[in-house]
């Protein structure tokens, strides 16, 4: 055999040998399709669908930076702390950043429409105050921490039947007391609680709500039921074009007492509205049970209250609110901010806050201090918001 020959043989058994290799090889399966998430526009922008389900989903929230200063509101500087070397009193800005995120389902059921939402807050700041004259907490309660997560929002939906974690109807239902930051100053309810709500819509623009209740642990107010009783809310509505007329009513089952507000919101023009809002409610046993008569449906000083302000728009980028408020104890308050909003989503509020303590001084159960009767304080308060 000659050479030829064997190169020859050799090169025949190596083809033999890679085609039997080759009816071997392994057949790869072709890919399922991909099934990509789809928009849902049935509740609004934002919304898609869960791969998989019929359920929509949003998810959103908020990032946002507080610096307050001066002595007037909830949100306002830091006053009297010591100062690092000589121990000398000081004041300082008060500080908070805080995340928000929130999250909403929604799906179309033969009993309607199967709605959730979840607000969950997450902050690093400090607490403002007077830190001579506490009512509670120590000196170094000013100090800049993680504070606790805090739910805010969790319930379920189902038609007009709302069970979870909600705002109590009594404010909810009927507004907050204007677009200013600290609209609080003069409180006008306890906002956390446990629900069992039904709302209602009866239509041409007349919606209702009644909600049992458990109340909540405000500072200074330990207002969670304490029976097998609830608190109960019922209100009612009607809205229209030129604004809406409200009206809401508690009973306090833990004191045994009746509060309501009644509100009037006015559309001017598409630049400029107006509202008017007062609250009245019972004191014959929390006066002597209570905290200086306050409760989680009547949180302001004496019997009655009111709040009353405005937005006007100057253009598609600013807004300038408005908010005065005063009550039974003498108390009086004034806020006002403008709204600019930088780019869509990123918004600045720069405000400014005054406040006059009457009868009991502050003992607003959203406050950390006790201010001396009948002292006037300003302050202000510089917001950056990125809503999302």
């Amino acid at each position: 055999m000659n050479i030829k020959s064997l190169l020859l043989g050799s090169a025949a058994a190596l083809i033999a040998v890679s085609g039997a290799r080759a009816a071997d090889a392994v057949v790869v399966a072709e890919p399922e399709p991909a099934e990509y998430v789809k928009i849902c526009d049935v509740y609004g922008a934002g919304y898609f669908y869960i791969p998989g389900t019929e359920t929509c989903l949003r998810i959103g929230g908020y990032l946002r930076y507080d610096m307050g200063v001066g002595d007037s509101g909830t949100l306002d500087g830091v006053n009297n702390v010591p100062d690092r070397q000589d121990g000398e009193s000081n004041d300082t800005r008060y500080k908070n950043t805080r995340f928000t995120l929130r999250t909403y389902t929604g799906q179309e059921t033969e009993l309607g429409t199967l709605k959730t939402f979840t607000e969950t807050r997450f902050q690093f700041g400090n607490k403002s105050g007077d830190y001579t004259n506490q009512n509670a907490g120590s000196a170094n309660d000013w100090q800049a921490v993680n504070k606790g997560t805090t739910l805010n929002f969790a319930w379920i939906q189902l038609g007009g039947l709302r069970v979870g974690k909600d705002e109590t109807a009594y404010d909810q239902f009927i507004g907050y007391a204007g677009n200013v930051i600290q609209d609080t100053i003069i409180p006008y309810g306890v906002k956390d609680t446990n629900v069992l709500q039904y709302y209602f819509d009866a239509g041409n623009g007349f919606t209702g709500v009644v909600s049992l209740e458990e109340g909540a642990n405000a500072t200074g107010i330990d207002d969670t039921i304490d029976s097998y009783v609830p608190h109960v809310v019922g209100g009612v509505k009607y809205k229209g074009d030129w604004g809406a007329i409200t009206g809401v009513v508690a009973y306090d089952s833990n004191y045994e007492e009746v509060a309501g507000k009644a509100r009037l919101d006015v559309n001017v023009s598409k630049e400029f509205s107006l509202f008017i809002m007062g609250g009245y409610g019972t004191t014959d046993n929390s006066d002597v049970f209570a905290k200086n008569g306050r409760t989680q449906y009547k949180p302001w000083g004496g019997n009655w209250a009111v709040w009353g302000g405005g937005t006007y728009k100057f253009n598609d980028k600013t807004l300038f609110n408005l908010q005065a408020s005063a009550d039974d104890d003498k108390n009086i308050a004034l806020a006002a901010n403008v709204a600019y909003t930088i780019v869509p989503g990123f918004t600045i509020t720069t405000e400014v806050d005054w406040d006059h303590y009457g009868n009991h001084g502050n003992q607003s159960i959203y406050g950390n201090w006790s201010k001396a009767d009948k002292k006037d304080g300003i302050g202000g308060i510089v917001r950056f918001q990125r809503s999302f």
